[in-house]
Protein backbone atom coordinates (compact mmCIF):
# COMPACT_ATOMS: atom_id res chain seq x y z
CA UNK A 1 0.00 0.00 0.00
CA UNK A 2 1.36 3.66 -0.89
CA UNK A 3 0.27 7.22 0.47
CA UNK A 4 -1.32 7.67 4.06
CA UNK A 5 -3.75 5.65 5.33
CA UNK A 6 -6.16 6.88 8.59
CA UNK A 7 -6.03 5.02 12.40
CA UNK A 8 -9.47 4.45 12.40
CA UNK A 9 -8.86 3.92 16.17
CA UNK A 10 -6.74 7.02 17.22
CA UNK A 11 -7.36 9.41 14.34
CA UNK A 12 -3.77 10.12 13.58
CA UNK A 13 -2.71 9.80 9.93
CA UNK A 14 -0.31 7.07 9.47
CA UNK A 15 2.00 6.41 6.77
CA UNK A 16 2.42 3.51 4.58
CA UNK A 17 5.07 1.92 6.79
CA UNK A 18 2.90 2.28 9.53
CA UNK A 19 4.49 5.42 12.09
CA UNK A 20 2.68 8.82 11.92
CA UNK A 21 2.95 11.24 9.80
CA UNK A 22 5.61 14.12 9.05
CA UNK A 23 3.75 17.09 10.58
CA UNK A 24 4.54 20.69 9.29
CA UNK A 25 5.09 23.52 11.76
CA UNK A 26 2.63 26.22 12.52
CA UNK A 27 2.67 30.09 13.52
CA UNK A 28 -0.60 31.47 13.97
CA UNK A 29 -2.20 34.80 15.68
CA UNK A 30 -4.36 33.85 18.21
CA UNK A 31 -6.28 36.65 19.16
CA UNK A 32 -8.17 37.72 22.50
CA UNK A 33 -11.16 35.39 24.08
CA UNK A 34 -13.31 37.51 21.59
CA UNK A 35 -11.88 35.45 18.76
CA UNK A 36 -14.71 33.11 19.28
CA UNK A 37 -17.41 35.81 18.35
CA UNK A 38 -15.63 35.98 15.18
CA UNK A 39 -17.27 33.60 12.88
CA UNK A 40 -14.83 33.96 9.89
CA UNK A 41 -11.86 33.50 11.69
CA UNK A 42 -12.92 30.62 13.96
CA UNK A 43 -14.10 28.48 10.35
CA UNK A 44 -10.55 29.85 8.78
CA UNK A 45 -9.10 27.74 12.03
CA UNK A 46 -11.06 25.02 12.04
CA UNK A 47 -10.62 24.41 7.98
CA UNK A 48 -6.59 24.67 8.55
CA UNK A 49 -7.38 22.09 11.08
CA UNK A 50 -9.30 19.77 9.01
CA UNK A 51 -6.65 20.14 6.26
CA UNK A 52 -4.15 19.26 8.36
CA UNK A 53 -3.15 15.59 9.80
CA UNK A 54 -4.77 14.97 12.45
CA UNK A 55 -1.64 15.47 15.05
CA UNK A 56 -0.32 12.55 17.88
CA UNK A 57 -0.06 15.93 19.85
CA UNK A 58 0.41 19.41 20.31
CA UNK A 59 3.77 21.66 21.33
CA UNK A 60 2.83 24.81 21.65
CA UNK A 61 4.56 28.17 22.33
CA UNK A 62 2.28 30.92 23.17
CA UNK A 63 3.46 34.73 23.25
CA UNK A 64 2.17 34.57 26.93
CA UNK A 65 4.51 32.40 28.71
CA UNK A 66 8.38 33.32 29.56
CA UNK A 67 9.88 31.88 31.56
CA UNK A 68 13.60 31.43 31.98
CA UNK A 69 15.05 28.29 31.72
CA UNK A 70 12.70 27.09 29.31
CA UNK A 71 9.81 25.71 30.95
CA UNK A 72 7.02 22.79 30.53
CA UNK A 73 3.91 23.33 31.80
CA UNK A 74 1.35 20.76 33.23
CA UNK A 75 1.45 16.81 32.03
CA UNK A 76 -1.83 16.04 32.84
CA UNK A 77 -5.71 18.06 32.58
CA UNK A 78 -5.44 21.02 34.83
CA UNK A 79 -7.62 24.13 34.83
CA UNK A 80 -6.99 26.60 32.60
CA UNK A 81 -5.23 30.08 32.74
CA UNK A 82 -7.34 33.04 32.12
CA UNK A 83 -4.58 35.39 31.74
CA UNK A 84 -6.80 38.31 31.02
CA UNK A 85 -8.81 41.38 32.66
CA UNK A 86 -11.52 43.01 32.11
CA UNK A 87 -13.73 40.64 29.83
CA UNK A 88 -17.70 39.34 30.15
CA UNK A 89 -17.83 36.25 32.66
CA UNK A 90 -18.69 33.89 29.95
CA UNK A 91 -14.99 33.98 28.76
CA UNK A 92 -13.98 32.78 31.90
CA UNK A 93 -16.66 29.54 31.60
CA UNK A 94 -14.80 28.57 28.82
CA UNK A 95 -13.22 24.92 29.01
CA UNK A 96 -10.69 23.04 27.37
CA UNK A 97 -9.91 19.59 28.81
CA UNK A 98 -7.77 18.46 26.43
CA UNK A 99 -5.31 15.13 27.37
CA UNK A 100 -1.87 15.93 28.73
CA UNK A 101 1.52 14.89 26.96
CA UNK A 102 3.86 13.49 29.60
CA UNK A 103 5.24 11.51 26.71
CA UNK A 104 6.07 14.31 24.80
CA UNK A 105 7.37 16.46 27.94
CA UNK A 106 10.19 13.49 28.20
CA UNK A 107 11.06 13.45 24.82
CA UNK A 108 11.66 17.37 25.01
CA UNK A 109 13.75 17.02 28.24
CA UNK A 110 15.70 14.89 26.21
CA UNK A 111 16.01 16.76 23.19
CA UNK A 112 16.83 20.23 25.17
CA UNK A 113 18.91 18.80 27.46
CA UNK A 114 20.97 16.68 25.26
CA UNK A 115 21.46 19.56 23.43
CA UNK A 116 22.40 22.03 26.41
CA UNK A 117 19.44 23.85 26.72
CA UNK A 118 18.35 24.02 30.95
CA UNK A 119 14.71 22.77 31.09
CA UNK A 120 12.29 23.04 34.27
CA UNK A 121 9.44 22.03 34.91
CA UNK A 122 6.16 24.17 36.01
CA UNK A 123 3.56 21.04 36.56
CA UNK A 124 0.80 23.08 37.73
CA UNK A 125 0.63 26.15 34.84
CA UNK A 126 -2.86 25.11 32.90
CA UNK A 127 -2.75 26.23 29.24
CA UNK A 128 -3.35 30.05 28.70
CA UNK A 129 -5.62 31.84 26.24
CA UNK A 130 -2.54 32.08 23.63
CA UNK A 131 -2.85 27.98 23.52
CA UNK A 132 -6.62 27.44 24.18
CA UNK A 133 -8.22 30.33 22.55
CA UNK A 134 -7.14 28.86 18.92
CA UNK A 135 -7.14 25.20 20.07
CA UNK A 136 -10.90 25.71 20.84
CA UNK A 137 -11.83 26.52 17.44
CA UNK A 138 -9.27 23.73 15.51
CA UNK A 139 -9.54 20.25 17.63
CA UNK A 140 -12.77 21.61 19.68
CA UNK A 141 -13.17 18.08 20.76
CA UNK A 142 -10.17 18.37 22.83
CA UNK A 143 -9.20 15.16 21.93
CA UNK A 144 -5.37 16.09 21.22
CA UNK A 145 -2.84 16.21 23.82
CA UNK A 146 -1.41 19.14 24.18
CA UNK A 147 1.69 20.42 26.17
CA UNK A 148 3.15 23.99 26.46
CA UNK A 149 6.53 25.32 27.18
CA UNK A 150 7.87 28.58 27.54
CA UNK A 151 9.88 31.00 25.70
CA UNK A 152 12.84 31.33 27.69
CA UNK A 153 14.16 34.61 25.79
CA UNK A 154 12.76 36.70 23.34
CA UNK A 155 16.05 36.75 20.89
CA UNK A 156 15.24 35.35 17.72
CA UNK A 157 18.47 33.00 17.17
CA UNK A 158 17.91 31.83 20.53
CA UNK A 159 14.38 30.94 19.54
CA UNK A 160 15.53 29.62 16.34
CA UNK A 161 17.52 27.12 17.47
CA UNK A 162 15.42 25.75 20.24
CA UNK A 163 13.15 24.83 17.24
CA UNK A 164 15.68 23.00 15.80
CA UNK A 165 16.52 20.90 18.57
CA UNK A 166 12.73 20.09 18.82
CA UNK A 167 12.33 19.40 14.92
CA UNK A 168 12.43 15.92 15.35
CA UNK A 169 9.01 15.68 16.96
CA UNK A 170 7.57 16.56 13.82
CA UNK A 171 8.17 12.98 12.48
CA UNK A 172 6.75 11.39 15.29
CA UNK A 173 3.30 13.04 14.40
CA UNK A 174 3.72 16.06 16.95
CA UNK A 175 2.56 19.66 15.56
CA UNK A 176 4.58 22.23 16.82
CA UNK A 177 2.79 25.70 17.03
CA UNK A 178 4.18 29.02 17.65
CA UNK A 179 1.06 31.34 19.01
CA UNK A 180 1.65 34.80 18.78
CA UNK A 181 0.36 38.04 16.87
CA UNK A 182 1.56 39.12 13.32
CA UNK A 183 1.09 42.71 14.46
CA UNK A 184 0.41 43.40 18.39
CA UNK A 185 0.15 46.99 19.51
CA UNK A 186 -2.67 47.46 21.79
CA UNK A 187 -2.70 51.13 20.99
CA UNK A 188 -3.95 50.43 17.65
CA UNK A 189 -6.82 48.34 18.44
CA UNK A 190 -9.61 49.50 16.54
CA UNK A 191 -13.59 49.04 16.87
CA UNK A 192 -14.96 49.56 13.50
CA UNK A 193 -11.98 47.92 11.58
CA UNK A 194 -10.25 50.75 10.79
CA UNK A 195 -6.56 49.47 9.78
CA UNK A 196 -3.32 52.19 10.46
CA UNK A 197 -0.52 52.17 8.08
CA UNK A 198 1.70 51.06 10.05
CA UNK A 199 0.16 47.85 11.10
CA UNK A 200 -0.55 47.65 6.75
CA UNK A 201 3.40 47.86 6.20
CA UNK A 202 4.76 45.66 8.63
CA UNK A 203 2.31 42.89 7.43
CA UNK A 204 3.12 43.38 3.98
CA UNK A 205 6.96 43.47 4.68
CA UNK A 206 6.60 40.15 6.41
CA UNK A 207 4.74 38.58 3.90
CA UNK A 208 7.40 39.54 1.19
CA UNK A 209 10.37 38.30 3.12
CA UNK A 210 8.52 34.87 3.83
CA UNK A 211 7.94 34.54 0.19
CA UNK A 212 11.40 35.74 -0.78
CA UNK A 213 12.98 33.06 2.35
CA UNK A 214 14.91 36.25 3.94
CA UNK A 215 16.10 34.57 7.10
CA UNK A 216 18.10 37.25 7.46
CA UNK A 217 16.06 40.06 7.31
CA UNK A 218 13.22 38.41 8.98
CA UNK A 219 15.84 37.60 12.32
CA UNK A 220 16.67 41.07 12.21
CA UNK A 221 13.08 42.33 11.81
CA UNK A 222 13.46 45.07 14.62
CA UNK A 223 15.63 46.60 12.61
CA UNK A 224 14.91 45.44 9.02
CA UNK A 225 10.85 46.00 8.92
CA UNK A 226 8.85 49.17 8.75
CA UNK A 227 7.94 50.35 12.02
CA UNK A 228 9.46 47.60 13.84
CA UNK A 229 8.16 48.99 17.32
CA UNK A 230 4.87 50.72 16.54
CA UNK A 231 3.96 47.21 15.49
CA UNK A 232 5.48 45.53 18.30
CA UNK A 233 6.06 47.34 21.36
CA UNK A 234 7.42 44.37 22.20
CA UNK A 235 8.31 41.85 19.91
CA UNK A 236 6.76 38.41 22.45
CA UNK A 237 4.21 38.14 19.61
CA UNK A 238 6.43 37.94 16.79
CA UNK A 239 8.71 35.73 17.96
CA UNK A 240 7.46 32.55 18.58
CA UNK A 241 7.57 32.86 14.82
CA UNK A 242 11.33 31.60 14.91
CA UNK A 243 10.45 28.38 16.61
CA UNK A 244 8.12 27.76 13.72
CA UNK A 245 11.09 28.00 11.77
CA UNK A 246 13.82 27.06 13.47
CA UNK A 247 11.31 23.54 13.57
CA UNK A 248 10.65 23.87 10.05
CA UNK A 249 14.36 23.47 9.24
CA UNK A 250 14.86 27.84 9.32
CA UNK A 251 13.68 27.42 5.59
CA UNK A 252 11.09 30.41 5.33
CA UNK A 253 11.19 29.99 1.45
CA UNK A 254 8.18 27.06 2.13
CA UNK A 255 6.40 29.05 4.48
CA UNK A 256 2.91 29.22 3.29
CA UNK A 257 0.06 32.07 4.13
CA UNK A 258 -3.16 30.17 5.51
CA UNK A 259 -5.02 32.92 6.96
CA UNK A 260 -4.05 36.57 6.55
CA UNK A 261 -6.13 39.74 6.61
CA UNK A 262 -7.14 41.99 9.95
CA UNK A 263 -8.73 41.74 13.05
CA UNK A 264 -9.62 44.66 15.40
CA UNK A 265 -6.66 46.60 13.75
CA UNK A 266 -4.22 44.35 13.58
CA UNK A 267 -2.63 41.90 11.00
CA UNK A 268 -3.70 37.60 12.14
CA UNK A 269 -1.48 36.13 9.29
CA UNK A 270 -0.82 33.53 10.10
CA UNK A 271 1.38 30.58 8.38
CA UNK A 272 2.67 26.81 7.89
CA UNK A 273 5.72 25.76 7.10
CA UNK A 274 6.90 22.30 6.08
Amino acid sequence: MTGEEADQTTGIVASAAGGPVRMPAIYLSHGAPPLADDRLWTRQLAAWAAALPKPKAVLMVSAHWEAAPLAIGATATVPLLYDFWGFPERYYQVTYPAPGAPQLAEDVRKLLRAAGTPVQDDPGRGLDHGAYVPLVEMYPRADVPVLQISMPTLDPQRLLRIGQKLAPLRDEGVLIVGSGFFTHNLRALSMDGKVSSVMVDFDEWGAGVLARGDLDALLDFEHKAPAARLAHPRTEHFTPLFVTLGAAGAEPAGARTVIDGFWMGLAKRSIEVG
